[in-house]
């Protein structure tokens, strides 16, 4: 899905809306378990084909983002028996399948944990959560507003998924949004093109990586 651009913007207008300073990237659920072959919804059959290019755009803008200044936070699913939500647990058994096994993903000190595609570097902050939005029990807003960051460029797995629930938290805590499309990625073109449009509706700017970078040249 092409990124849909608001009205008269222009790559000046992008530069002062996504300005060093006030901007972080946010990487969500670039993981093991959801993007990876060899993860644990790609061992249970999931196709991982439409994740690999969301991949090499985030790899992308995360280099962008570091030779231009801009603040990269990498944002992953980090879980435990004792972290597992009763109500998801439930909902996993009345769906005929088992929480034992199926909600295993991402387990703290798992491989299936490990960040997959681009890479946090020293110094670069690592949210851990154990819900789908990024801000649900974590300290990312104070964080963020310890920076002076309002602005958000986001990338991630799935689209419709912790992307959205994370880019629907950032919007009602009053940050302006911006989802990299390309670097970001569902299971189903069908769903990723639907969660995009929701979002461009709802509460978000969408864009490309190569519209960002051109932003973060401007001087």
């Amino acid at each position: 899905m092409n990124a849909i651009s608001p009205a008269n913007s222009s790559t000046d207008d992008l530069a002062a809306w996504i300005a060093r300073g006030r901007t972080a990237v946010l990487v969500i659920d670039m993981q093991v378990d959801f993007a990876a072959p060899h993860g644990l919804l790609g061992c249970h059959g999931v196709d991982m084909s439409a994740v690999e290019p969301a991949l090499a755009a985030a790899e992308q803008l995360v280099s962008e983002a570091r030779a231009a200044g801009v603040p990269v936070i990498f944002v992953g699913l980090f879980t435990t028996l004792e972290s597992d939500s009763p109500a998801w647990n439930e909902r996993i058994r009345r769906r005929g399948g088992d929480p034992d096994t199926d909600a295993a993903l991402c387990r703290v000190g798992t491989l299936g944990a490990d960040f997959y595609g681009p890479q946090p570097i020293e110094g670069e902050l690592v949210i851990e959560k154990t819900r789908y939005s990024g801000f649900l029990g974590t300290d990312l807003d104070a964080r963020l507003k310890a920076l002076g960051v309002d602005t958000l460029v986001v990338a991630g797995v799935t689209t419709e998924c912790c992307v959205d629930s994370t880019v629907r938290d950032a919007f009602n805590l009053d940050y302006h949004v911006f989802v990299a499309a390309d670097a970001c990625a569902a299971y189903e073109a069908d769903i990723h093109a639907a969660s995009l449009k929701a979002m461009a509706l709802n509460n978000a700017i969408l864009t490309e990586t190569s519209a960002v970078a051109a932003a973060w040249a401007v001087k």
